[in-house]
């Protein structure tokens, strides 16, 4: 296990033919993400179900298309993006929350939200990033430190982040299909600061919330300077206002 404290120096270079491929960009997270991206020189891409106008590139999805639909969506559109060149990175913050024992009459219902919204995503990145990631590039997916552990009052909120934690040992496994060098990792947070968040959690202690800049800052730092690990769990654990990333 290694603890690091979050202290990543900006790039001043300019890296305007690097791109990144932002799903769920039109998020919370995700639009810091492109923000952050797009202020240090990088063509950004976002994938959401809305666009984001402050992308250089958007990929619009439907709720009404299949897995197989969004993928071809997906991957076509990117690669018409992005020409002959190639992804320094294909991150995904995209997915949401919903609880549900085996009791609860929601569980069905919410565990194929979850699937769609974490695995779904997920493995439609696993698939560009094989495709369209440079050698030396970053896949970045987003899991759950709860998954780590049994969930029992959110089932399948938990069963979902375990399948992401899966697919980055997968990826990073030999004979995944990324291309040679690249970087599979997953970013786990608690609880982000997100406007959602403060909504519906008010008089919460947010001491203990992640800021978004600090994801999108710890990202930014994997892609444009050096990832941990493939395969790496990085746990991003705020206390007292002070984040720290336990990485395994």
């Amino acid at each position: 296990i290694i603890i690091i404290f979050i202290f990543i120096a900006s790039s001043s270079a300019t890296m305007a033919t690097q791109s990144v491929c932002i799903y769920g960009g039109k998020g919370a997270l995700g639009s810091v993400c492109v923000t952050y991206f797009k202020e240090r020189g990088f063509n950004t891409i976002s994938v959401d179900l809305v666009a984001n106008e402050e992308a250089d590139g958007n990929v619009v999805l439907s709720t009404k298309q299949s897995l197989a639909e969004q993928n071809e969506k997906v991957v076509s559109d990117v690669q018409a993006l992005i020409k002959d060149g190639k992804l320094k990175g294909v991150i995904c913050v995209a997915g949401g929350w919903a609880g549900g024992n085996a009791a609860s009459e929601e569980l069905i219902r919410n565990t194929e939200l979850m699937f769609k919204q974490s695995v779904w995503t997920s493995i439609i990145c696993a698939r560009l990033a094989a495709l369209c990631l440079a050698p030396d590039g970053v896949v970045c997916l987003t899991g759950a430190v709860p998954a780590l552990g049994a969930t029992a009052g959110m089932i399948g909120y938990g069963m979902a982040k375990a399948a992401v934690h899966q697919l980055v040992k997968s990826l990073a496994a030999e004979g995944s299909g990324l291309p040679q060098g690249a970087c599979s990792v997953a970013i786990l947070p608690m609880t982000l600061d997100t406007p959602m968040n403060r909504k519906f959690m008010k008089g919460a202690d947010t001491s203990s919330w992640t800021p978004l800049e600090t994801v999108a800052k710890l990202i930014h730092g994997w892609v444009a300077e050096k990832a941990p690990a493939s395969g790496s769990l990085a746990q991003i654990i705020t206390q007292n206002s002070e984040t720290t990333v336990v990485i395994e």
